[in-house]
């Protein structure tokens, strides 16, 4: 990777890790993503200094998903209907950045969400596996504890015990130990 940041290249090397190392991969492709952080809405008016969007590799953009389906789409179509019929645009500027922080803010805590249920969920579908060995890989590392993804199905936990010496990247044998489904934890320890 160049010392400056390189969307292509970024694309590019990504592109040869998947094909060299699928099993890997999601791993890498989560820290990558994690590493560039979370996106937000920001308001990029003609004339000033424009970012862009970095993952697209475009300086000139705007981000909408399905008509209506989210509240920023429903503020780029009125911006783009009212350019394209020559009408006066529906917001000022100070309100497209106080809708802009908002949006970037409940899109955050609907994220939250997700995760919270996507955990919940794994823990519930293990629940009844608790014994169980299964292979897996280290995806992490941290003062809060060592992480693992088992191999299938593809769900991470902690492991609690058995993690000394383990970098990430290790594959290894894990047994399920404990799950809590309210708190979307997942328990593992290392088997030989």
């Amino acid at each position: 990777m160049p010392r400056e940041p390189d969307s292509k290249a970024l694309d590019r090397f990504l592109s040869s890790e998947k094909r060299v190392d699928t099993l890997r991969f999601p791993d890498l492709s989560l820290s990558v993503i994690k590493l560039l952080g979370a996106g937000e809405y920001v308001v990029e008016l003609p004339g000033g200094n424009v970012t862009g969007h970095f993952g697209l590799a475009v300086k000139d953009c705007t981000h909408s998903t399905a008509p209506n389906r989210r509240y920023p789409d429903l503020i780029t179509q009125r911006l783009l209907k009212a350019a394209l019929t020559g009408r006066s645009l529906p917001y000022e500027n100070d309100e497209l950045e106080t809708l802009a922080n908002h949006c970037t803010k409940e899109e955050d805590a609907a994220k939250k969400v997700e995760r919270q249920v996507q955990k919940s969920a794994a823990a519930m579908l293990l629940e009844s596996r608790i014994g169980e060995p299964f292979d897996a890989i280290v995806t992490g590392a941290s003062d809060k504890g060592t992480w693992a993804r088992l191999l299938h199905p593809p769900v991470e936990g902690r492991l609690e015990s058995g993690f000394e010496s383990m970098d990430v990247g290790h594959e290894l044998r894990v047994q399920l130990v404990r799950t809590d489904v309210e708190r979307g934890y997942i328990d593992f320890k290392r088997v030989v």
